[in-house]
């Protein structure tokens, strides 16, 4: 048997721990039922169950799931209508998640994969420092598609982002928190000259 703080009591009679237990006002629970001879523990269960439900929820808080985002392009895609996708793109690999780029062909287009190749490839070279390519383009059926992945994990972003809006939130109070300040620094100097 286990005491409450922890302490060996050694190996008791059932009916004597259950007494134990009661004049404790605790419960007593059975830790390692495996053991031989079984281990139990004088404890508040409650608080156990409590204890033990916080720590879940703080896990449960901690742990990121990363999320794959998709963007859809057509091979013969203007230059602004590129720039958008890409910016897409990169705001999502920023974010930490991963980006899944599928180009669709349509007609004619099927016969000149090439076109949504070299596209793929460029997108790549324009975001190398947001992301990796983490699969390399692939014709399935109509589509091509390729997959990126960010060079930071989401965790990682997301602290980033919190930290930046702390600094924004920091520059938008900084002059007016600081002009209160001066006035009262001004008052409290001028008011022993007055005196």
């Amino acid at each position: 048997m286990v005491g409450p703080n922890g302490e060996q009591v050694g190996i008791v009679r059932v009916k004597d721990a259950l007494r134990l237990a009661a004049e404790a006002d605790l419960d007593l629970v059975e830790v390692a039922p495996m053991a031989k001879p079984p281990v139990a523990k004088l404890m508040d269960y409650g608080k156990f169950k409590y204890e033990n439900a916080m720590k879940d929820r703080e896990s449960r808080k901690k742990q990121v799931n990363t999320v794959i985002k998709e963007i859809k392009l057509r091979p013969k895609i203007d230059q602004h209508d590129y720039e958008t996708k890409k910016g897409h793109v990169e705001r999502f690999l920023a974010a930490g998640d991963k980006v899944k780029v599928t180009i669709m062909f349509r007609g004619r287009e099927q016969s000149k994969p090439e076109l949504g190749f070299r596209l793929l490839q460029r997108l790549a070279e324009d975001v190398t420092e947001l992301g990796v390519v983490e699969s390399k383009p692939k014709q399935d059926g109509r589509n091509m598609t390729m997959v990126f992945g960010s060079t930071r994990n989401k965790a990682q972003a997301q602290a980033a982002r919190r930290k930046e809006q702390e600094q924004k939130k920091r520059e938008r109070k900084g002059p007016e928190s600081e002009a209160p300040e001066q006035d009262a620094a001004e008052t409290a100097t001028e008011a022993p000259a007055e005196a």
